[in-house]
């Protein structure tokens, strides 16, 4: 006869916090400098090189009009990557934003053109707003370049606090929004 484990076992990984769960993240990249597609390529390579993170999903390449850019911006390519992570909201956001420097990326003035942009839409049902990260990203309920890939590849996706990403894209304009049959990326 074996004995059943108790039930009042604790694990030591989950009492030191070594174990955490896994939520799924919307990631939103895009770029609008240099070779556009490459980077966005180097994006999702990145993500997928990362401890804790898979990539579940991408959708097709959109090529967007830029918002909120200065006069004269050119047009971005866009994609919106899904990822199943262990990684903290802070800890991701981290790599996010070493993602964007290992490209380049300059933040000088708001909405400049950039060689990538690697945003945290969501990571499960979080909400954060601390002065280096706010969940659910702030303005991607308004956003077709978020919306329209985001659709493509999770209709069932969701912005805590605003919606359904099926019914939100109905008040967005997606005019702008292009998807570019000729740009793919891969794992």
């Amino acid at each position: 006869m074996t004995e059943a484990p108790t039930p009042y076992e604790l694990d030591a990984d989950t009492m030191t916090g070594g174990m955490r769960p896994i939520r799924q993240a919307v990631l939103s990249i895009g770029s609008n400098l240099g070779d556009r597609a490459a980077r966005l390529q180097g994006a999702v390579s990145a993500l997928e090189d990362t401890p804790e993170v898979t990539v579940v999903a991408i959708s097709s390449v959109y090529e967007t009009d830029p918002v909120g850019a200065p006069e004269g911006s050119g047009p971005f390519l866009n994609a919106v990557v899904l990822i199943d992570t262990t990684l903290t909201v802070h800890t991701l956001l981290d790599r996010a934003l070493a993602i964007e420097d290992a490209f380049g990326r300059e933040r000088s003035e708001p909405g400049a053109p950039r060689t990538l942009d690697v945003d945290i839409i969501v990571v499960g049902d979080r909400i954060a707003n601390d002065d280096s990260l706010t969940l659910p990203h702030p303005r991607a309920h308004e956003r077709g370049f978020v919306l329209v890939p985001w659709l493509e590849i999770d209709p069932e996706g969701e912005i805590p606090g605003h919606g359904f990403v099926a019914d939100l894209i109905s008040g967005v304009d997606t005019s702008g929004v292009t998807k570019r049959e000729d740009v793919e990326i891969i794992l």
